[in-house]
């Protein structure tokens, strides 16, 4: 770390954040990395703009000639903005020149207030530092890759004598192949299906294989071929997992070439039910293969990306290729200032992109990048190999990087479109509800039980771009107080949790760092119900001291038919919306979307508790435990009636723990 100089109050400055890797070059001030779609454009007050400049001067009369990672932070100890650099002197010494700068970097210099610097040995090495803090930090200024959901992959494991074929995502704690990744879950279960008709490999738990005392369903329809029973040698078994290893690894030809000749000896040895299955087992990777959109013949793995901009707005579409199979395609849309160039955007969005996840030997783009060969360097280091990043100018390549830039302009065009409609659709529900403030964020409760039982309680939301699942909340009823079926305190109960956990977080006057993301408090709550649940929740409100917050109840007609619901809204008397009303359609949709949701995790709540086993409500016996205990007795109950004795002598249970199950289930301390 580099000190900081001495004019600067060490108490004045935020924490060291955590250092992890990255990298840059440049001498010139690039805007490398900005906010998105931010208007971060307006002219800077120059008495600020003079301040920050001072502020960066103190910084840069200290730096060294070495590559690094610096950061900028505001008065209030909030990121603006970390960069990279080749030399951090030269490139810290580019801010405070006095000309040249954009509105952009003129506004970041005026809100600078302190600096921290973190050297590295090499420009690899700050690459992916920085990259990792961007992610971490999230600073304003930044390029931010909003969506980074993780990959799933298929795992084909090793620690079993009969392996397993697996969706996973998340760590790589389990010891197999991994291949991936698939744009999609869907992609996944397409792609596991099919390889289950050609190799017969199971997808089943190694529990659910242990128990097993005759062959399952998917034996019986040739998507197994039943190891758990016998039904195939374990050697014979080996050979179908290597098959199929060799087949996701991309020696699909050499696959299919065996099976042919496995196929052409049964037939001549008459053994047509055999050639048969042989057969068929053809035809399932015929169909792996050729259920892709595209599938190129000349490049076995790569990843695709290609940028497009319109409005302000960047979308950069992603496509993934291996063993010569398209895996499918995902779009971002990266927060990004709209003075960034497309060049720029795609080459931040790389560095972070590829922070958790493996890169191929091959990336195509359809942009040049300023980093390419230091991103390059950095990704083949990670990779343990050689990665090339390349953008195509002819040939099958080309071809590839064009159709993702179909798909990116076409992707952004119905953003476009569908946030425009959105937008017009908030302002509807705001007139119909007699709301002057826009509507950015609305929050739709609804509660799910059964005779009180599994009671929850679901909240869905939805902004600009529509329903934003990953601010969908679940509340379990905890009140033992309620009476079973009590609607009004369930819905009491749920926003009573939910607003004041939120009043705690985020300060209602709290402003956002990014005025284009999802406001965190909501500029409308809607009910699913009449009177009686608007009240409640009004009374809620007012007791935590944020009655402000418009309450609409949506309450259904006398025949429950769609378009006749009844709106009660504080001040006003109950009244129907026109049935034309495209806010009427809006709040259908918003209600049932609620509905959907409660009933789901009701529904999985519901599911869970037909299947509870006692076993699980004793502390201390975790799932390996448990599996001794049924497999010694068979079933939960033999496990109560069992004596200390005959506890003690399951495998895997040593005294303590055969005292602990005894007592539990005599109601022993």
């Amino acid at each position: 770390m580099i000190p900081r100089p001495p004019s600067i109050d060490d108490d004045d400055l935020p924490p060291e954040a955590d250092e992890p890797d990255e990298a840059a070059e440049t001498t010139e001030p690039t805007e490398a990395e900005s906010g998105p779609a931010l208007d971060l454009n307006e002219p800077a007050p120059a008495s600020r703009y003079a301040a920050g400049t001072e502020v960066i001067k103190r910084f840069q009369a200290t730096l060294p000639n070495t590559p690094g990672v610096y950061r900028m932070f505001d008065a209030e100890g909030t990121v603006l903005y970390v960069g990279k650099a080749k030399s951090l002197k030269k490139r810290v010494a580019s801010y405070v020149r006095g000309f040249g700068h954009t509105n952009r970097i003129a506004r970041m210099i005026a809100d600078t207030a302190a600096m921290e610097f973190v050297t590295t040995a090499t420009e690899t090495e700050a690459l992916l530092l920085e990259a990792n803090l961007i992610k971490q930090l999230k600073p304003r200024y930044n390029v931010l890759l909003r969506d980074d959901k993780s990959f799933p992959y298929i795992l084909l494991s090793r620690d079993h004598v009969s392996p397993q074929l697996v969706k996973h995502r998340g760590a790589r704690t389990k010891e197999g192949d991994y291949f991936g990744p698939f744009a999609s879950v869907w992609a996944v279960n397409r792609t596991i299906t099919a390889l289950q008709r050609a190799f017969l490999i199971r997808t089943c738990s190694d529990s659910y294989y242990e128990n097993r005392t005759r062959p399952c369903l998917l034996y019986q329809i040739k998507r197994c071929a039943g190891p758990c029973t016998g039904e195939v040698s374990h050697i014979e078994y080996a050979r179908l997992a290597n098959q199929a290893r060799d087949f996701l690894s991309g020696k699909s030809r050499k696959v299919k070439e065996q099976l042919a000749e496995d196929m052409q000896a049964a037939a001549e040895a008459l053994e047509f039910e055999t050639a048969a299955r042989y057969r068929d087992r053809l035809a399932a990777l015929s169909a792996v293969q050729a259920s892709q959109d595209i599938n190129p013949q000349s490049v076995e793995a790569a990843d695709v990306f290609a940028l497009h901009e319109e409005a302000g707005q960047f979308c950069i579409e992603a496509f993934f290729f291996r063993n010569f199979q398209n895996w499918g395609n995902r779009a971002y849309f990266p927060r990004a200032d709209r003075s960034l160039s497309d060049a720029e955007v795609l080459g931040a969005f790389l560095a972070q992109f590829y922070d958790d996840k493996p890169p191929p030997r091959l990336i195509l783009l359809s942009h040049e990048i300023e980093d390419r060969a230091v991103l390059s360097d950095a990704l083949s280091e990670k990779a343990g190999g050689r990665v090339e990043i390349a953008v195509p100018q002819r040939g099958e390549k080309r071809d590839l990087v064009q159709h993702a830039l179909d798909n990116a302009r076409e992707a952004l065009g119905r953003r476009l479109s569908e946030s425009i409609s959105q937008q017009k659709l908030l302002g509807a529900l705001g007139l119909a509800f007699g709301i002057e403030a826009p509507v950015r964020r609305v929050e739709v409760y609804d509660n799910s039980h059964i005779m009180g039982t599994n009671a929850v309680g679901a909240m869905i939301v939805a902004g600009a771009q529509g329903f934003s699942k990953s601010h969908y909340r679940t509340f379990n009823i905890r009140s033992t107080e309620l009476t079973p079926g009590d609607d009004f305190g369930m819905m009491r109960e749920v926003l009573g949790r939910r607003f004041s956990r939120l009043m705690k977080d985020v300060p209602r006057d709290q402003p956002q760092d990014d005025p284009e993301a999802m406001p965190l408090w909501p500029d409308l709550v809607l009910i699913d119900g009449g009177k009686g649940q608007v009240e409640a929740a009004r009374g809620v409100l007012a007791d935590l001291g944020v009655p402000d917050i418009p309450v609409v109840g949506i309450a259904k007609g006398q025949d429950r038919d769609a378009g006749r619901e009844t709106f009660f809204v504080e001040g006003r008397d109950p009244f129907r919306l026109p049935p034309r009303d495209p806010a009427l359609y809006f709040v259908q949709r918003l209600r049932d979307e609620a509905h959907r949701f409660a009933i789901g995790t009701h529904r999985a709540k519901r599911k869970k508790e037909f299947v509870k086993n006692p076993l699980d409500e004793i502390p201390g016996i975790g799932p390996a435990r448990k599996r001794a205990l049924l497999l010694h007795f068979g079933t939960a109950k033999a496990v109560s009636r069992a004596s200390l004795e005959d506890l003690s002598h399951v495998p895997g249970i040593n005294a303590a723990t055969a005292k602990l199950v005894h007592d539990f289930f005599r109601g022993g301390d």
